[in-house]
């Protein structure tokens, strides 16, 4: 790549359960960006309820190897997964390192009482529909592990 060419631009969304993201991520979408989603990857192979292990991780590589291919084509993609945990973060930084992409961080922060409150809304009649219990909602929002300044390039947008 010649100094100065555009190269590909990757968001990663990150909350909770229920944060926004995805609604944030299809404006993206909208806007020309390719947003890879692990909800809408399950969804097309006919999976529609919280999947084992081995299926999740034979989906993140399918979705790796996704965001590699369009990285390459300098395609601006967002990736609407969570990153609920800092060493995912990380892991998707070094994954997109040696391609001379640092990828930003959308953090989309959600009070629990607004999360909890959109729960009943989600009735799993697609893949941007994924039933939510509050207790789940409640269970995701105590784990994540927000964002930080240190990690790279940051947005904070308020729901």
């Amino acid at each position: 790549m010649v100094d100065g060419a555009r190269r590909a631009r990757v968001v990663m969304m990150c909350g909770p359960g229920g944060a926004g993201k995805t609604t944030y991520a299809k404006r993206l979408e909208r806007e020309g960006w390719t947003r890879l989603s692990f909800e809408v990857e399950l969804w097309d192979r006919g999976i529609t309820t919280i999947p084992s292990a081995d299926v999740v991780a034979e989906v993140a590589a399918d979705l790796k190897e996704r965001l590699l291919r369009h990285v390459a084509a300098d395609d601006d993609v967002v990736l609407d997964f969570g990153f609920w945990f800092r060493r995912q973060r990380e892991e998707y930084r070094a994954l997109l390192a040696p391609h001379d992409v640092v990828p930003e961080t959308v953090h989309v922060a959600t009070s629990l009482a607004t999360i909890v409150s959109r729960v009943g809304d989600r009735h799993g009649r697609g893949p941007d529909d994924w039933p939510l219990t509050e207790e789940s909602a409640r269970e995701y929002f105590a784990v994540f592990e927000p964002p930080t300044s240190d990690e790279g390039p940051l947005e904070v947008v308020d729901r």
